[in-house]
């Protein structure tokens, strides 16, 4: 087996590091969204659920720890989205010349590029389930450390699915793209919409019955539901609903997530045997 992905993926992991301003802006951005906008947005939403009774032998959770998972999430997107900016650069600065015209299989910088976006987002998945343990979110309420254990490796399995297929997306428009303001702006329209269009921040039963369509179909929604299914368990009430996620339901969301990752794979290596860098 080839194994010169893994130099491709080292490099990535160091100018990761490298690049201070990038690394604590991307660690610090969702620790902010949940120091300011999950305490101010709890405060309100909590008071405003707390009319509504919660049936007899389910788990509440507070709107912190229901948005914490939808932050996960999200954190996972954004880097995700924009992890193939880096081959946008190579391509700019006659870095991709030389390593396309290497004997490395092209396929192989598609997976370390990917495998260095997976790592990122494991990385900043961790220290948001940290910090928000800091600041009350209640993740694993009752469970023993064996299932714990169990749990986290389930969430990030969901996170890998998922950051694989939108870090494959992203290196495929990359490489049919020469302008970084067109990359930016076609990651900006792509992120928002997915965005708030799924169940990351607020309840999908309440949306207007063709974005619960459209939740149902994206790719987010289906993560999201991956992450509270194994840190809160499958039988919870949240801002005034009741939320039970059933093994089936977990399975068809991680296999709707394999299957976008699986196309975008395709796409993704289509694009490279087909680049052509002056």
């Amino acid at each position: 087996m080839a194994w010169e992905f893994l130099t491709v993926y080292w490099r990535e992991m160091i100018r990761f590091v490298r690049f201070r301003t990038q690394l604590f802006s991307s660690l610090l951005q969702p620790a902010i969204w949940m120091a300011f906008f999950g305490i101010a947005m709890s405060s309100n939403l909590d008071r405003f659920a707390s009319s509504i009774p919660v049936p007899a032998g389910v788990i509440q959770v507070d709107y912190l720890t229901f948005m914490a998972a939808g932050v996960i999430a999200m954190t996972t997107l954004f880097t995700s989205l924009y992890g193939g900016m880096s081959l946008l650069f190579d391509k700019n600065w006659g870095l991709m010349r030389e390593m396309l015209a290497s004997p490395m299989p092209r396929t192989h910088i598609m997976l370390g590029v990917s495998l260095s976006g997976m790592t990122k987002s494991f990385i900043q998945a961790g220290i948001i389930m940290v910090f928000g343990l800091l600041l009350g979110v209640r993740f694993f309420p009752g469970f023993s450390a064996p299932r714990i254990a169990l749990s986290v490796i389930g969430v990030f399995v969901f996170l890998g699915a998922f950051s694989l297929g939108f870090l494959l997306l992203s290196s495929n428009i990359s490489m049919r793209l020469e302008s970084p303001e067109g990359m930016q702006g076609i990651m900006t329209l792509l992120s928002l919409p997915l965005f708030f269009v799924s169940n990351a921040l607020y309840p999908i039963q309440a949306f207007p019955p063709f974005l619960q369509v459209l939740s149902t179909y994206n790719p987010l929604t289906h993560l999201v539901t991956g992450i509270r299914y194994f840190a809160l368990g499958n039988d919870f009430f949240a801002v005034g609903a009741h939320y039970t996620i059933t093994t089936a339901e977990v399975l068809t969301s991680f296999a709707y997530l394999t299957v976008f990752a699986a196309v975008m794979y395709l796409l993704a290596r289509r694009a490279f045997e087909r680049a052509v860098v002056a």
